[in-house]
């Protein structure tokens, strides 16, 4: 009797075990508590992310496409799913970049206004035009710089050369890091990294500035993956291919978080 007690309750410990591993393994979508469709929800924070449209534009677009829902909702949306998408988005990238030995990072910062207080978005841009980091800062000296190159290069490693303004605080912090034989400055060289501030300064002014820095931290950190993500080149390119390469990306973008 003993031992039949005993082995119903292995088996009964075994089932449970099995149970639970099934229900950690299990990937839950992140829109199964939502009545609006996927498509609707990543239509909505691509709109707004992407394109400089405030929130009650991009309502105003999907009532024309006869879709109802309000500014609010579409705020709660890209709070909610925005950095999930850029999560993705990153990580699908990242592997593919690290198999660059060579790179050259374009180094560069710039102030925003949050309440009347001046903040610091730095940014690092690779030979490409591909926004590999942004971070915002109340200052801009060597302990900024120190912590925005190290949370660059944890994700990326390290680059072979890096471009700068003559800003102090860069040749102070990459003494530290070790790598200031390969700093460059120049008086055109930064370019890149000076363009690189013009999609978000567009979209800045529609939205009407920040007003924390925490929401500046993490719509810079969302604008720079979608940037990334839909950015073209079309210069580059010819029709054909542009509109191959739009085609993809706009494809990828619908399949993110997709169960």
């Amino acid at each position: 009797m003993t031992t039949r007690v005993g082995t119903v309750r292995q088996n009964e410990l075994e089932l449970c075990r099995e149970a639970l591993y099934r229900f950690r393994m299990t990937k839950y979508s992140p829109f199964r508590y939502f009545k609006t469709s996927p498509e609707i929800i990543r239509l909505a924070v691509m709109l707004y992310v992407r394109f400089p449209l405030s929130l009650r534009n991009v309502e105003d677009l999907l009532h024309e496409r006869g879709i109802e829902i309000s500014h609010e909702t579409v705020r709660f949306w890209w709070n909610r799913f925005g950095p999930m998408f850029a999560a993705e988005i990153r990580r699908n990238r990242v592997s593919r970049m690290r198999s660059y030995s060579n790179w050259q990072w374009n180094l560069d910062e710039v102030f925003v206004k949050i309440n009347g207080e001046t903040h610091y978005l730095w940014r690092a841009v690779d030979h490409q035009g591909e926004v590999l980091e942004s971070y915002v800062t109340k200052r801009r000296d060597r302990k900024a710089a120190l912590k925005f190159l190290r949370k660059a290069m944890k994700r990326y490693g390290g680059p072979e050369v890096v471009v700068t303004d003559k800003l102090r605080s860069y040749g102070a912090a990459m003494k530290v890091v070790g790598n200031a034989d390969r700093q460059e400055t120049g008086r055109w060289c930064n370019n890149r990294a000076e363009n690189s501030h013009l999609p978000f300064r567009r979209r800045e002014r529609a939205m009407l500035r920040f007003r924390q820095m925490r929401c500046l931290q993490k719509f810079a950190a969302v604008h720079s993956s979608v940037h990334n993500h839909f950015n073209q080149e079309r210069h580059l390119y010819s029709r054909d291919n542009f509109k191959l390469n739009r085609t993809a990306a706009l494809t990828k973008w619908r399949q993110l978080l997709s169960a």
